[in-house]
């Protein structure tokens, strides 16, 4: 693998954003990006990042400002995993040129975005729908809380996490969740990106829990920025599963700049 590093300015956020991020020294101002013949994976901020093969561009909840998107260009693909502002953020998706993008997103996010926003294409799709577009394969999979309950602040089938084949990998976006049946069950994945901050999806112990059943290849803990200003504990978060497997291997990006 080459390593390489992406300059990216940094916008204050609400709730807690480079082809494959790696075990690498990074700065506050420089998330590092890892590099392949293939695929790249820019963390952005906090559940942010782009993937990137030859020929597509693909924006994951793009949040932030959209300064830190122009070093990309046009997306060919946004994925939005759900409403909440830190991920369906019209300041950031109105500073981006989207005309030649397709949405892909769940009803719920069609049903809130403003009619300002206008993607070149919008695919509506539910938890266990797959598409293909534009070179990727996506497959929709559920995220929610636990218990389900009718007030949880993620119910199920309101939200998609994102299993999507690009570049010939298998590429895990969990979205704000917990340690779901559907998650512990996931096979085959090369690439996870597993959220963990309380109280709105779930702990280093629940998130290290899932990711030793369900195995993949690297896991990239995001999402980390707790509801109290704090962020969890991914140094611990890698212990526990280097402690429990060594299927997995446990990379660290940097997603919050201001921590430093």
């Amino acid at each position: 693998m080459k390593y390489v590093l992406v300059i990216l300015s940094t916008l204050f956020f609400a709730c807690g954003a480079p082809k494959v991020p790696v075990d690498a020294e990074v700065s506050a101002d420089r998330p590092a990006a890892t590099e392949t013949e293939e695929l790249t994976i820019h963390p952005i901020l906090h559940g942010s990042l782009v993937l990137e093969q030859e020929g597509t561009r693909v924006f994951v909840d793009p949040y932030g400002g959209p300064e830190l998107y122009k070093p990309f260009g046009q997306p060919d693909v946004v994925l939005i995993t759900h409403p909440h502002g830190d991920h369906l953020n019209e300041e950031t998706l109105k500073g981006i040129d989207l005309s030649k993008a397709e949405l892909i997103a769940p009803q719920a996010v069609v049903d809130k975005m403003s009619k300002e926003i206008a993607f070149a294409k919008v695919t509506v799709m539910g938890n266990g729908e797959t598409l293909s577009t534009k070179g990727i394969d996506v497959n929709a999979v559920p995220m929610y809380n636990l218990p389900e309950t009718e007030d949880s602040r993620h119910p199920k089938g309101w939200g998609n996490g994102y299993v999507i084949q690009i570049a010939g990998k298998h590429v895990y976006i969990s979205g704000d969740t917990e340690d779901i049946d559907e998650m512990r069950k996931l096979e085959n994945i090369d690439i996870a990106f597993v959220c963990m901050n309380l109280p709105y999806t779930m702990g280093i112990e629940q998130a290290a829990s899932a990711v030793t059943d369900f195995k993949p290849k690297v896991v990239y803990p995001y999402h980390y920025r707790n509801g109290d200003g704090t962020f969890s504990d991914v140094e611990q978060f890698k212990a526990m599963v280097n402690e429990k497997t060594t299927a997995t291997e446990v990379r660290l990006a940097n997603w919050y700049p201001e921590q430093g």
